[in-house]
């Protein structure tokens, strides 16, 4: 659906763009001398849903240069839950051991397989190989395919009949019980819900999201090396603002069911392609382990900054277009109007 979602990750990844272009040009061989991989799974046969642990281990002398195999690679029916980037090591013999591993799953029944996934090396001549790792066969059961015989129907007992008649003190003295119950239950509820009500931060969105930018910058998360909370708040609070100003309850969505749902919103010029790509990146830090280059973290900081600054302008433009009847001006974002009163 977003073809340039798909190049951002290749290109934020490492360099992987350059590697895919090398790939193009490179030859593909059965074998190279001083090269083994080796792949493997943990689970031969599993239920829809169940997670694999899909193991590519590569060695190889260390005159050849490995180009690790991406994050976006091409596994099949299989969805990619997990992603561990490449762990490498030396051996006592001089050669590179190099292990990636995918947690992957799928929520349909079958024989599959995961196809070969093409490694690609670069060689001292500045050529390129690449060489197929071995398929992998899986097995997806459904999870009644075992059940036996215990979704068959049986025929009901014969039905009990109890002749005694009804003492009218117990009929209304457990009636009287189960409204005492549903009254408190109720009780409860609205009071849950008056209290939630009072909670509700009734200061405009901007003024919320600043307060957390600032309560964020002082934490020096990137300082410490801890991306993955830096992260996770900084799109927090970009969700967050967003969801406020334009009404959407965005929090719980992903990427890209959260860019969906803003591809058609009145956004300022140029910042819904700006957001794709920081959250792209942002996931990428998140799930991926991916570590940020020097000074990415500030300068994300910045641009949410920066966004944040300009929805509120355009927002109070619009404000003020309202008030002097100027039809003519874009409309901006629908905030609620509880929040400026």
């Amino acid at each position: 659906m977003y073809l340039w979602k798909t190049l951002v990750i290749l290109v934020v990844a490492s360099g992987l763009g350059a590697s895919v272009c090398a790939q193009d040009e490179a030859d593909t061989v059965s074998s190279l001398p001083g090269i083994e991989i080796e792949t493997s799974v943990d689970l031969a046969e599993i239920y829809i849903g169940d997670l694999i642990t899909y193991r590519v281990t590569i060695t190889h002398d260390s005159t050849y240069e490995l180009v690790p195999p991406p994050l976006g690679a091409n596994l099949g029916a299989f969805d990619v839950k997990d992603y561990q980037p490449d762990i490498t090591e030396k051996l006592p013999d001089g050669r590179i051991r190099s292990e990636t591993v995918f947690m992957l799953t799928t929520f349909t029944t079958g024989d599959y397989v995961i196809p070969p996934l093409p490694v690609l090396f670069n060689l001292p001549d500045s050529s390129h190989k690449v060489l197929l790792a071995e398929p992998v066969p899986i097995k997806v059961k459904s999870l009644l395919a075992d059940a036996g015989d215990s979704l068959d129907i049986r025929p009901s007992k014969a039905q009990y009949e109890f002749k005694r008649p009804i003492n009218p003190y117990y009929l209304w003295g457990g009636l009287a019980f189960l409204l005492l119950v549903g009254g408190i239950i109720l009780w409860l509820l609205l009071r849950r819900r008056k209290s939630v009500a009072e909670l509700v931060d009734l200061r405009p969105p901007w003024e919320i999201a600043f307060e957390k930018l600032a309560r964020l910058k002082e934490q020096n998360l990137p300082v410490t090396g801890n991306h993955k909370r830096y992260y996770f708040e900084l799109t927090e609070i970009a969700r967050g603002y967003l969801g406020r100003m334009y009404e959407a309850d965005v929090l719980e969505m992903t990427t890209e069911e959260f860019l969906d749902q803003f591809s058609e919103r009145a956004l300022p010029p140029g910042l819904f392609d700006q957001m794709a790509s920081f959250l792209t990146h942002a996931d990428l830090v998140k799930f991926a382990r991916f570590v940020p280059e020097q000074g990415r973290p500030e300068a994300d900081f910045e641009f949410i900054h920066k966004m944040i600054e300009s929805v509120r302008l355009e927002y109070e433009q619009h404000q003020q277009a309202v008030v002097l009847g100027n039809v003519a001006v874009p409309a901006a974002p629908p905030v609620a109007e509880r929040e400026d009163s």
